[in-house]
């Protein structure tokens, strides 16, 4: 199978295939007399496998570490556990740092008058990194 097919295929697209290759996420294809690379079924469950991987928001190291424990079958579950927990963490992290953001942005756009005034907390904010409350 081509790569274009591959990527059919996986959903990944051409250029993060050659890409995942160039960083060693995946093996280096097989190629045509012509030079085109091929790919058997092992490659495309590994792009599938690193595909659902993204899509769940891990980092490419992380995908590494997985991609290790998935093809180990000597593994402990809780080394695939422990990497998962992480990643978990870091998202609760993020959700929080997001939630943060709303908060401050919902409290600016709650004191902006929003009318023909120049002044304008949310502006005050970006600028000076202080907003007063009564402005705008």
């Amino acid at each position: 199978m081509n790569i274009g097919e591959a990527a059919d295929a996986t959903g990944v697209t051409a250029k993060m295939i050659r890409h995942y290759e160039q960083i060693g996420l995946i093996r280096e294809a097989g190629r045509t007399g012509a030079g085109y690379r091929t790919y058997g079924p092992k490659d495309l469950s590994t792009l599938s496998f690193i595909r659902r991987s993204r899509d769940l928001g891990f980092s490419i190291a992380q995908i590494r570490d997985l991609l290790t424990l998935w093809q180990d079958r000597a593994r402990a579950s809780g080394d695939v556990k422990r990497i998962a927990g992480a990643h978990i963490d870091e998202m609760k992290q993020k959700m929080r740092l997001l939630q943060e953001m709303v908060h401050t942005l919902e409290h600016l756009s709650a004191h902006c008058h929003g009318d023909d005034r120049p002044d304008c907390p949310i502006l005050e904010q970006l600028a000076t990194g202080k907003a007063e409350d009564g402005c705008c």
